[in-house]
């Protein structure tokens, strides 16, 4: 649980790791005001201003990004909906632990949904052929994240599942890295001129590891989503 507490990121690196803007990032930790009306936070209890994240809002900010991708929605509607689950299972951050997602975790899921009266485009969770199953955007999520026990250890933030690019609370700070070293350092030698040999030498890691760390950050020049 200290883990999870842990303040890990700036708001500015959060959100390039995460590849949205620092302003969404933002309205999703604290909220805002829009005109005359005030919105709660989607992340957050309630806004703090705090401008660091902890791991636990990232991981969770690790699924809101991934709304935003596959079904570039907003997520006003979302705040009731993770309320309920804060309460019911009784932590910060229901969205960050593994217990909605595993076990008995999909009927809670369903039943909040339901009962929150959550738009059908933004369910995680949806019967299909008597079963119920992990929708696109939960899915990538949830594929994306490495869980020990009920607690999330790390997050791909690569998109090709394949990748071994780990984002660790524990490690660089928190930033993607290979087996311990940084894809930003690897990057670094590879464009200062050394070759992938030479690199892969210098850190003791395979070739594939260096190719991935490359590919990793050549992605990273994707502009910002909104």
């Amino acid at each position: 649980m200290k883990t999870l507490n842990r303040r890990v990121y700036s708001l500015a690196d959060a959100a390039e790791i995460l590849r949205i803007s620092p302003s969404t990032l933002g309205w999703w930790l604290d909220g805002g005001k829009r005109g005359r009306r005030s919105y709660p936070p989607v992340i957050r209890v309630k806004p703090t201003g705090e401008r660091s994240l902890t791991w636990a809002e990232f991981v969770e900010a690790g699924l809101l990004r991934q709304y935003r991708r596959t079904l570039g929605v907003r997520l006003n509607e979302i705040r009731g909906f993770v309320a309920a689950l804060r309460n019911e299972l009784g932590v910060e951050h229901p969205l960050a632990h593994a217990r909605p997602w595993v076990g008995e975790g999909p009927q809670l899921l369903m039943r909040f949904q339901q009962e929150c009266n959550l738009p059908g485009d933004l369910w995680l969770i949806a019967p299909v052929s008597g079963q119920l199953m992990q929708l696109p955007a939960a899915e990538s999520f949830v594929q994306r994240v490495e869980w020990d026990d009920d607690l999330p250890v790390s997050w791909r933030p690569h998109d090709d599942a394949a990748s071994p690019v780990r984002c660790r609370p524990d490690r660089r700070f928190g930033h993607p890295a290979v087996c311990g070293i940084s894809t930003s350092t690897i990057f670094e030698h590879l464009d200062g001129g050394e070759s992938e040999e030479e690199v892969a030498d210098q850190f003791d890691l395979s070739l594939q590891n260096v190719r991935w760390a490359a590919a990793y950050e050549t992605s990273r020049a994707v502009p910002l989503a909104a």
